[in-house]
């Protein structure tokens, strides 16, 4: 059974063969060994913080194979985009001009340098085995955080967003990127994206334009990167979607990937969550899937379990589930439908 909970300091060989082996593009995971220790004791360090409003905190979840002792794969909540350092993006909105001689009115897409989604919370860092993709584990992986949002809601903005892998080719190389910000950094695609996962994205708003980026002038292969999904993103992209999050004006700055959009209050694992207290019981096995989670912080825990009949105020789980929740009889579980 896999189950999902918050990183510890033993899991850092196991962390770097994930940094190793996750796509491009996903710059909150870097293989680098002190930046992903610094990144395991500083989510530590957040589930164990006395945090009544949104701040700097960072929750870095593994999904677990107890079994084999390896991790399947991992995610994260960064409780406030913008917060420590600005979080920057591209604005892709139209710029208006006009001629009253002429009577014309004329808009023109561009991109633009902003922190507008400073003050979200920010789902980051998603990355599974390519074994596990399309199955009900990767639904876990993700929607597990939305579970730990729900129990913790204090914890977090009211919105979350997520920026989602832009196209790059299997040689690692961005169209988007090339045309537009290698003109300013002069850097590879492949080593901005590590330079901005070790570093904040700080240091871009000294190289990068303060003045809007006409879309019509990019290259139509740069163009066409905009607001587009890399293959090996389309699992976390669409998982988000059927929770309820939207695609709105911004792309991502190295890529031009989608970023979405959500309220918590429309999110379904968030809004459709039930809580019911648990008791071990036998099950088939056979019936439906749900995810389930424990309520606590840094012992928080989260596991795909079928259920024989929907759950009511109580509800029986298998013993290797109720186990591996690290429940006691009567202790609330939350529950969504798979």
């Amino acid at each position: 059974m896999l189950v999902l909970r918050p990183v510890a300091p033993d899991d850092l060989p196991e962390l770097q063969r994930l940094a190793r082996e996750s796509l491009v593009g996903v710059t909150s995971l870097p293989d680098d060994r002190q930046h992903l220790l610094d990144k395991i004791l500083d989510s530590c360090a957040s589930f164990s913080a006395n945090v009544q409003a949104p701040g700097p905190e960072n929750y870095f979840f593994v999904l677990h194979d107890p079994a084999r002792g390896q991790l399947r794969g991992c995610s994260e909540i960064l409780a406030m985009a913008g917060f420590s350092a600005p979080f920057y993006s591209l604005r892709n909105r139209p710029f208006v001009s006009s001629s009253r001689e002429l009577n014309v009115q004329h808009g023109v897409p561009t991109l633009s340098l902003c922190q507008d989604l400073s003050n979200h919370s920010l789902l980051r860092g998603f990355h599974i085995d390519p074994d596990l993709v399309g199955t009900p584990m990767a639904e876990l992986l993700s929607r597990a955080r939305l579970l730990f949002i729900a129990a913790h809601g204090a914890r977090f903005a009211d919105t979350s967003i997520t920026e989602i892998v832009g196209y790059s080719s299997d040689d690692g190389h961005s169209p988007f990127w090339d045309a537009l910000g290698k003109h300013f950094f002069d850097l590879p695609y492949v080593e901005a994206e590590r330079l901005c996962g070790l570093q904040s994205r700080s240091f871009l708003a000294d190289l990068m334009p303060q003045y809007p980026i006409y879309i019509p002038m990019l290259p139509k292969a740069a163009q066409d990167c905009i607001g587009q999904v890399h293959p090996q993103g389309r699992e976390a992209y669409e998982i988000l979607l059927r929770e309820g999050f939207e695609a709105n004006h911004y792309v991502d700055l190295f890529d031009g990937g989608p970023t979405l959009y959500a309220r918590h209050n429309g999110v379904r694992s968030i809004r459709h969550s039930l809580i019911a207290n648990a008791c071990p019981g036998p099950q088939s096995g056979s019936g439906r899937a749900w995810l389930a989670s424990n309520e606590r912080l840094g012992q928080y825990r989260a596991a795909l379990v079928h259920l024989d009949e929907a759950p009511g105020d109580l509800v029986n789980l298998d013993p290797e589930s109720f186990q591996a929740l690290q429940l006691q009889t009567g202790d609330p579980v939350r529950l969504v439908a798979l």
